[in-house]
């Protein structure tokens, strides 16, 4: 048994002119159910069943749509995640309904027994009703919209209202490509915050994550806003991708896609979170194994973090390739030469000669320490430096760790007063800490099958070494001066969008530091504003004024802001972080450095 069986059966049940009644639909739709579980306990390939899925679900509306529409000026569109045809087994099913502007009494009341008719038999659906004129005003007021339409599928009905849909959302119409990708960036950034910014959490959310599946869905986004590719595929003939990097890409997604639909068919629901009461089921169902080293549940949720983190460098790569593509295209300066190995451009560090790690492997660990040297200077590492250092990984063997010259930086990354904690991160992120030290390899990625370690090994061992450093009184003050003061001299070459994001991330990260990582829910939305505006001994407001950082990166494109009101709040900010530690820690008692 495959799909195409359960397809051909389906649409020959569909068409035997039997009465489609409530029952037999919800009949049909829980065996549709039944058979694509029985299908993945047989371990077919997992991309044929979430594919499938939404092809007899596809199948199902277009029969209910002639019965109920018919030749009626309307269309049925699948948007979302059903809009790039994957569905798991209790996804929502996003449908648009586009309607003529002409007001039909009628066609409305057709629409509203057939979603009506939807939910009775057992779907979930995300359902809107609007014209051609309402989604473009919809879309270019929201961002969120405008990337539902993005991924839109044609199901039923009129081509021309589809079409006149497609044309009015482009690129060239609403959200242009740069001012798209600094939105979608901002809330990427937003929703890694929710999660700690880490993707190594006890009870990880597999699609909202970091380097979950919401983080590979972004790179399609960006690729299908900029050139118009519905495949990663196409991004290899574009340059952006290797067949190595494809090929890992596939591969993670369709190991969370697993996870998912497991998750699913477990708990009946639409269930993205790997709670630790289901852990252990997961791991007997993916064939895991207890031996004396490791229990199974810890072997499954070490390569579900292996494989996020992964996914998670594979995002960081790519999504700053888009950025010197699509936003800094026009707007890169003249490399900046560090020493003879190494160069900033646009400030990210990268190598003078390509060859460098070849001919020089220890200069991968030059490289962060150039980064701990120089902290708040560098952003980070260029999209081209970070795939050289995933291709010379295995440089670092025996012989390398025993050189001297190796030792030497290490301990010198380490000796830094500066920046440590950020540099080691990255380190770990890119591979370098577990292929340096194979005693870190281990911990990698492991997690302990307790309620008491919130995190993995290897990020509640960083996190330690983070707070150790944190002891000298006063240090964050000074480290969050020079980012501010660093911020402030590339105000001027940055788009305010941009510039307005990055300001943003750094205060609402001052305010996490100040309150502590567990209280940091309490500073979602706005309130880190306010809890900036009751900390400020100079009594700036930040409440009204600082508004603008929330609302500028998804203001609509061509709206005029002046970057001086930026600049006045990086020096408020500025003035702050400067004022001494007894006034801004009047509010913050007990909470630790």
């Amino acid at each position: 048994m495959t799909v195409r069986d359960l397809h051909e059966s389906l649409v020959a049940r569909l068409q035997s002119g039997e009465e489609l009644s409530i029952p037999r639909l919800k009949e049909t739709l829980k065996e549709i159910t039944e058979q694509l579980s029985a299908l993945f306990r047989a371990n077919r390939p997992i991309r044929e069943l979430v594919n499938g899925r939404a092809l007899l679900i596809d199948t199902v509306l277009q029969r209910l749509w002639e019965d109920h529409i018919g030749e009626q000026e309307a269309t049925l569109i699948a948007v979302g995640g059903y809009g790039r045809a994957e569905l798991h087994p209790a996804s929502d099913i996003d449908l648009l309904f586009l309607v003529p502007e002409e007001r039909n009494e009628f066609l409305a009341e057709s629409i509203s027994g057939l979603i009506t008719l939807l939910w009775d038999i057992g779907l979930c659906v995300g359902q809107s009703v609007r014209t051609v004129k309402e989604c473009i005003e919809h879309a270019r007021d929201d961002i969120s919209i405008a990337t539902n339409l993005l991924e839109a599928r044609h199901l039923a009905g009129d081509h021309g209202l589809f079409d006149a849909m497609i044309e009015g959302t482009s690129p060239d119409r609403i959200w242009p490509t740069d001012v798209f990708f600094a939105a979608k960036m901002q809330e990427q950034k937003e929703r890694h915050l929710k999660y700690d910014d880490t993707a190594h959490n006890l009870e990880p959310n597999i699609k909202e994550g970091p380097g979950g599946l919401r983080d590979i869905q972004m790179i399609g986004w960006i690729a299908k806003r900029y050139f118009g590719t519905e495949t990663f595929r196409a991004l290899i003939d574009h340059g952006f991708l290797t067949d190595a990097e494809y090929k890992a890409l596939v591969l993670g997604e369709e190991h969370l896609w697993k996870i998912r639909f497991a998750l699913h068919v477990l708990t009946g629901r639409e269930e993205d979170r790997i709670l630790f009461d289901y852990q252990r089921t997961l791991a007997d169902q993916f064939g895991f194994v207890t031996d004396e080293a490791s229990l199974n549940v810890e072997k499954f949720m070490q390569k579900y973090y292996r494989t996020v983190t992964r996914l998670q460098r594979l995002n960081d790569m790519l999504l700053q390739h888009f950025e010197e593509t699509i936003v800094l295209r026009d707007k890169l300066g003249s490399p900046c030469v560090l020493n003879k190995r190494f160069q900033t451009i646009n400030d990210y560090l990268d190598v003078i000669d390509k060859q460098l790690f070849s001919h020089r492997p220890v200069a991968m660990l030059e490289l962060f320490l150039l980064m701990a040297q120089h902290p708040g200077e560098i952003r980070g590492v260029r999209a081209s430096t970070i795939r050289l250092i995933y291709q010379h990984l295995k440089l670092i063997d025996r012989r390398f760790r025993s050189d001297h010259k190796a030792r030497r930086l290490f301990m010198d990354i380490l000796s830094q007063p500066r920046g440590v904690t950020h540099v080691l991160r990255l380190m770990n992120r890119y591979g370098i800490l577990a292929y340096y030290i194979p005693e870190f390899a281990n911990i990698v990625g492991r997690m302990q099958y307790d309620l008491f370690h919130v995190y993995t090994v290897d990020t509640h061992t960083l996190f330690l070494v983070r707070n150790l450093r944190r002891y000298p009184a006063g240090s964050w003050r000074r480290h969050a001066w020079k980012q501010l003061r660093t911020l402030r001299q590339r105000a001027h070459r940055m788009p305010v969008q941009q510039l307005a994001s990055e300001l943003s991330e750094l205060l609402r990260r001052i305010a996490i530091a100040r309150v502590g990582r567990e209280h940091a829910a309490g500073l979602s939305g706005e309130r880190w504003l306010v809890w900036l505006q009751e900390n400020d001994p100079a009594g700036f407001d930040w409440r009204e004024r600082g508004r603008l950082l929330l609302d500028l990166p998804y203001a609509p494109p061509g709206e005029a802001v002046q970057q001086s009101e930026l600049s006045r709040l990086i020096d408020a900010a500025m003035a702050w972080t400067a004022r001494p530690a007894e006034c801004l820690l009047r509010r913050e008692v007990g909470h630790g450095v």
